[in-house]
């Protein structure tokens, strides 16, 4: 049986998206197949496509890195997974497709009831927001923190997972994004026509008490803004691109200004860590299980709700890239296989 995807055969733009097909494989030992009801569209999608992103296998790639889907068939040796199920997978690659095939030990259970397109919002953004304010810091009721990219997809689920901790959040976003930031319970900072740091400055004296870069752009006035035991967190560096392509001046830029925040570091209570999901699941696999469960837990009770950007579907994949690279999305981009 054949089957749709997307690959790309080597870095370049979003033209570079191909639509091809692939047969699918007999289903084996800890092996689970499953059709695709949604995937999101990740800005680590489009480093892969760039080439730039750590640890990304070599071209041609099938991207796609979160998605939810139906249990079609398994292996003998599946234990937990029932056929018919519904699933969740943080796949890395191989989401941009009608099917995939992954090892149960991959999956997790999605609730019944669930909106697809929010539930596969879930398992990267929101479980990186959640790791960031749960696990990568100590934080209290209170406190106040600064989340870059606000109105993007790890933005808006950090906005709505800090509110429900009580936190005092600043959010740096475009003027035409600010409504959405308030909606969310967040304080909207322009990044564009205010000094990010004065305005963090004149509004916390004391310092805040976590600063969270996904750019790159932010790392020293964020560190700055910190409180003296305050702590920032680096998880990106889209900055590096211009307009979703590879720029080499931007990622000089980017070295740069790392190499200057190293070099004025100062001995003291302020730390600076970096976050990725795919270290955390490495270093406790247990954790991105225990985390999901419990934001499919609040979506159900709808103590959270993602910001859907758009659904589209797989055929349209090239166009979603052009959309995330314009910076003019709010919230997730999600693909609806099978091609409508």
């Amino acid at each position: 049986m054949k089957y749709k995807k997307i690959i790309i055969n080597k870095p370049g733009g979003s033209q570079d998206l191909q639509m091809t097909e692939d047969e699918i494989t007999t289903v084996k030992d800890n092996m689970v197949l499953i059709k695709i009801s949604a995937a999101g569209v990740a800005f680590a999608d489009v480093l892969m496509r760039e080439g730039v992103y750590p640890g990304m296998p070599e071209f041609p790639i099938n991207p796609g890195y979160d998605i939810i889907g139906n249990v079609v068939s398994i292996g003998e040796n599946v234990k937990s997974i029932k056929t018919g199920q519904t699933v969740a997978a943080l796949t890395k690659t191989g989401g941009y497709a009608e099917y995939i095939m992954l090892p149960e030990s991959e999956l997790v259970p999605v609730p019944d009831g669930l909106d697809e397109s929010e539930a596969v919002s879930l398992v990267l953004n929101y479980v990186t927001a959640w790791q960031m304010l749960h696990r990568a810091v100590t934080l209290k009721k209170n406190d106040s923190v600064l989340i870059h990219g606000a109105a993007g997809g790890v933005g808006t689920a950090f906005l709505q997972i800090g509110r429900l901790m009580g936190l005092k959040i600043y959010g740096t976003a475009s003027a035409g994004k600010h409504d959405l930031v308030k909606s969310l319970g967040g304080i909207p900072i322009d990044y564009n026509n205010e000094n990010v740091y004065k305005f963090l400055n004149e509004s916390e004296p004391d310092g805040i008490a976590a600063a969270f870069d996904g750019t790159g752009e932010w790392v020293y006035p964020s560190y700055k803004a910190l409180r003296s035991d305050g702590s920032l967190v680096v998880f990106g560096a889209s900055s590096m691109l211009n307009r979703g392509r590879k720029s080499l001046w931007r990622t000089i830029r980017v070295y740069l200004r790392f190499s200057i925040f190293l070099k004025n570091m100062f001995p003291g209570k302020k730390k600076i860590f970096f976050y990725t999901i795919t270290d955390y699941m490495k270093k406790h696999p247990e954790w991105f299980n225990q985390d999901l469960r419990e934001l499919f837990d609040l979506l159900k009770n709808e103590k959270i709700k993602p910001v859907i950007a758009m659904r589209k579907p797989l055929s349209e994949a090239a166009h979603c890239h052009e959309l995330l690279n314009s910076s003019s999305i709010t919230g997730k981009i999600v693909l609806l296989p099978p091609i409508a």
